[in-house]
């Protein structure tokens, strides 16, 4: 069962593909201050996380962990506002970039994926060892929404352990259906400007990392013929479908133990807000949706009391 709640976009930027792009544009908050924490992972790839902590943070003192979203990092708007709007009141922020992303780039041989779940726990492990009386929520974004929720879910019963709640922000807990979605000739901005991206990522690491196989991916391709491609057989999986059944989060979400808000949008152009509507969530998990927002928009209007970034004043009441 989902609850609703009422969300009124700035006036002129009502569609949901303008409510995407602009909020991904309009922002002009320097990055914040951080320490660089690298963690090594099994396989020998390095992870960078950008740690921000306040002046006078106690090791009791909360901590945010932020996951980007596909070919994000820890340069992300959003991430980067959240930081901003946190440190102020005292909360020590953590910007996880994915294997290869914003900091890390060049330090890891292995691509990531929807689904590296254990690279997230690599980290999430290592900070909680640092101050291990620091409650921390954990927030993802987008892809990054999903990575949090499948980690939660196999974390089961131990999660508690290590975080104190979860946040999901537009999570494509079931992959195909994203992938379909942006498959949709609607969205093609968005599908040519995410493989825009990941070509060219590919293209570097297998330059970089001469151990790896030549490879040559079409200028122009669909996002699951990328995955069928490349992210599949690069990654362990049989094929495309394989990739997507194993590491969506829908999988594992009745598993998570802790407390949980998801935040879907009925008029997200690249999620459905239906993902999880036949589940039996246990009663620790709440899914709230709004009308409109598009994917990770939500621009609102000022006059409301939550500013113009309305998604960002709602977060930090959920995490404070």
């Amino acid at each position: 069962m989902s609850q609703e709640i009422p969300f009124e976009p700035f006036s002129f930027i009502n569609d949901p593909h303008h409510q995407t792009i602009l909020s991904s544009v309009l922002n002009f908050l320097p990055e914040p201050p951080s320490v660089q924490k690298t963690v090594r992972l099994p396989d020998g790839d390095k992870l960078v996380a950008e740690v921000t902590t306040p002046a006078g943070w106690v090791e009791t003192g909360p901590t945010v962990l932020f996951v980007h979203g596909l070919c994000g990092s820890h340069r992300s708007p959003n991430l980067v506002r959240m930081v901003n709007r946190l440190e102020p009141l005292g909360v020590r922020c953590v910007r996880f970039n994915m294997r290869g992303c914003g900091s890390g780039r060049g330090l890891a041989k292995h691509l990531y994926h929807s689904g590296r779940s254990e690279d997230l726990f690599a980290v999430l492990h290592a900070i909680k060892k640092e101050h291990p009386l620091s409650p921390i929520t954990l927030i993802g974004f987008s892809l990054g929404g999903n990575i949090v929720v499948k980690l939660t879910g196999e974390l089961g019963s131990l999660a508690p352990q290590y975080l104190d709640k979860l946040i999901a922000v537009s999570p494509p807990v079931d992959l195909y259906s994203s992938v379909q979605m942006l498959g949709d000739p609607a969205n093609a901005f968005f599908e040519k400007y995410f493989y825009k991206i990941l070509r060219a990522d590919v293209h570097y690491r297998h330059k970089l990392f001469k151990d790896l196989p030549r490879v040559k991916l079409p200028r122009s391709l669909k996002l699951y013929e990328f995955d069928q491609l490349y992210t599949a057989p690069m990654s362990g999986f049989s094929d495309a479908m394989d990739y997507y059944d194993r590491c969506s989060g829908a999988a594992v979400i009745e598993h998570i133990s802790i407390p949980t808000r998801i935040l879907l949008s009925e008029d997200d152009p690249i999620i459905s807000a239906s993902s999880l509507d036949g589940f039996n969530l246990p009663k620790n998990i709440e899914v709230f949706k709004t009308k409109k927002g598009g994917h990770m928009g939500y621009l609102g209007n000022p006059a409301d009391g939550k500013g113009f970034h309305w998604l960002d004043s709602l977060l930090e009441s959920w995490i404070m």
